[in-house]
């Protein structure tokens, strides 16, 4: 059975302090997930624990002698589609899914180098990282979502409607014309959100070097939408102000998008991070968030 010790401080941490009590009892159930999942799928631990904000993974030998890794997962609405797309996606620019248990959403993955990311080369070469994600974006979008993935559709009407109350605790003008423009941008393209299958989240640590391909993503919080609404991350990584446009540029050229809506939905991301930290309590906008807003809007 994994002991408690291995369970890293971190995960810990980001639990009880996003989930309270729910986090706690995903934590304390975690050694006898970890013991029962180890068993039913044949699988023999290789190496120590790794972590992120919602799972534990473990690197594992399989039955046959292949590496692949066990993620034990604290369900929520990002997280329950993972499979569903990586089943979707069959490997075909990601990591490929092995197993999957519906119940507790212990996903059986592929072994990829996770420590090897591609934030490796984007300290070498910032362009061609950048376009690896944009070339991945193209793979991963081709596909069509499978139902009963949540939508951008609802998420942009959602953000449309929050908007007003986010306006009245906003302290600068500034940034309320800000968020009134991102607002704007969508509620123009709002009525035709698209149906592809999004990844949501590839920035540079979701970028794993792989031994059948160079680069996979991982951990897709995935939806069904416009192909745009994917540029963010890869916009705000390692974020520098004077390379916005260029790498807005360069990933809506690799993956072959409508520049202006493309436009239209990184500002609907720009809009989406801003409502959380208004949500947060924050008074004023994060300066990339502005940052990234007044270059897409000519400014």
């Amino acid at each position: 059975m994994v002991e408690i010790a291995e369970i890293p401080d971190g995960l810990v941490e980001a639990q009880v302090g996003f989930n309270g009590d729910a986090g706690r009892e995903f934590i304390a159930a975690l050694p006898a997930r970890a013991a029962e999942f180890l068993e039913r799928w044949g699988l023999r631990r290789t190496g120590p624990v790794m972590h992120g904000v919602t799972a534990l993974v473990l690197p594992v030998e399989r039955a046959d002698g292949s590496g692949a890794v066990l993620k034990l997962v604290a369900l929520d609405e990002e997280c329950v589609g993972e499979p569903v797309a990586l089943r979707a996606w069959d490997g075909d620019g990601c990591v490929r899914l092995l197993d999957h248990d519906a119940d507790t959403g212990t996903l059986l993955l592929e072994r990829l180098d996770a420590g090897h990311d591609l934030a490796d080369l984007a300290r070498r070469d910032a362009r061609q990282a950048v376009r690896v994600i944009g070339e991945l974006l193209a793979r991963l979008t081709a596909v069509p979502a499978p139902a009963g993935l949540r939508g951008l559709g609802d998420m942009a009407a959602a953000m449309l409607e929050e908007v007003p109350q986010a306006l009245e605790r906003l302290v600068d003008e500034r940034d309320r014309r800000l968020l009134r423009d991102c607002a704007a941008a969508v509620a123009e393209v709002a009525g035709e959100p698209g149906d592809r299958l999004l990844h949501w989240d590839l920035h540079y640590e979701n970028v794993l070097a792989g031994g059948r391909e160079p680069w996979l993503a991982i951990d897709p919080k995935p939806l069904a939408g416009d192909p745009g609404f994917d540029l963010m991350p890869a916009i705000i990584n390692n974020f520098r102000a004077e390379d916005v446009r260029w790498r807005f540029d360069l990933l809506t050229e690799a993956a072959g998008l409508d520049r202006e809506r493309a436009r239209a939905w990184t500002l609907g991301r720009v809009l989406q991070n801003c409502l959380w930290d208004v949500e947060d309590g924050e008074e004023r906008l994060d300066d990339e968030q502005l940052a990234v807003a007044q270059l897409l809007l000519g400014r």
